[in-house]
C-alpha cells in the first residue's frame, strides 16, 4: 500500500517537470500585425499593417517618433513593413479615382492638413518611399479623439450603400477620408 502514495508523488513530480521544461510562449511583438476589412457593395476592402503604441513617447511633432523615419513627413502610416490597402472596387477617395488592386499607404503629416497618400508600390519596407509610385494624394479630415488612442488602430466604416470612410486613430490624432465605391 505504501506504494500507491509513492508512485502518484512520483508521477505529480514528473508531470510538473515537464510542464515546466515546455517553451516559454512567444514575446508579443511591439507593433503586432492588425488588419480592418469591410465589404461594401459586395466589395471586400481590406489594410493591413503593424499597430505601434505609444508606450509614454511623444508621436507627433518635431522630435517625436514619426519625425524619426527616413521618409518623413513622409509616415508609414503604421510600423514595420508598408501598410497595405486592397480593394476589389473601383473607388473615388475625396475625389482621387482608385482602381481596384493592390496599393501602399502613407502619410504626409506635414504641413497641415495630413494628405493620405496612395501608392502604387507595394510589398516594400515601411521606410522605403518612392514619391514617383503615387497614384496620388488627398486631404484628410483631422480630430482629436476623446481620449487619447496607445495603439494604432485602422477603422473602415460603412457611411451609406456605396460610401465608407477610411479612419485612422493613434495618440491624439484622428485622421480620416471618405471614400465612394463606383
Amino acid at each position: 500500500m505504501a506504494r500507491l502514495p509513492l508512485l502518484t508523488v512520483a508521477l505529480l513530480a514528473a508531470a510538473a517537470t515537464l510542464a515546466s521544461a515546455q517553451p516559454p510562449s512567444q514575446k508579443q511583438p511591439l507593433s503586432p500585425r492588425a488588419e480592418a476589412s469591410l465589404t461594401i457593395a459586395g466589395k471586400v476592402i481590406t489594410i493591413k499593417y503593424s499597430a505601434p503604441s505609444v508606450r509614454s513617447r511623444q508621436v507627433f511633432g518635431d522630435g517625436g517618433v514619426i519625425s524619426k523615419d527616413k521618409t518623413y513627413p513622409v509616415w508609414r502610416a503604421g510600423a514595420n513593413a508598408a501598410t497595405a490597402f486592397h480593394t476589389d472596387a473601383d473607388l473615388v477617395i475625396t475625389g482621387l479615382a482608385v482602381p481596384k488592386g493592390d496599393y501602399t499607404l502613407y502619410v504626409l503629416v506635414k504641413p497641415e492638413p495630413w494628405q493620405l497618400i496612395i501608392s502604387k508600390q507595394t510589398g516594400q519596407w515601411g521606410t522605403s518611399y518612392d514619391p514617383a509610385q503615387d497614384l496620388g494624394r488627398v486631404p484628410m479630415e483631422i480630430s482629436k479623439p476623446a481620449a487619447p488612442v496607445e495603439t494604432l488602430k485602422y477603422t473602415l466604416s460603412s457611411t451609406g450603400a456605396a460610401a465608407g470612410k477610411l479612419q485612422l486613430e493613434w495618440d491624439q490624432v484622428v485622421a480620416s477620408v471618405p471614400f465612394t465605391v463606383k
